[in-house]
């Protein structure tokens, strides 16, 4: 699973694989703001009914 500086280094990577496997996301949902992180994170695992693992796993 990336940590946290991975993830932010290659976003645009990221956002594309979560766009990909997660359809009903939109670029709003996909949202990086420095300091604002767990907001997001927090906003899509309601929005998807998974933990932020399940979401990452994606990466893997």
């Amino acid at each position: 699973m990336p940590n946290k500086e991975e993830i932010h280094g290659n976003w645009s990577e990221f956002k594309g694989k979560l766009k990909q496997k997660y359809a009903q996301l939109t670029d709003d949902d996909l949202m990086y703001e420095e300091g604002k992180e767990d907001e997001m994170w927090g906003k899509l695992e309601k929005k998807l009914g998974k933990a932020k693992k399940e979401i990452l796993s994606v990466f893997e």
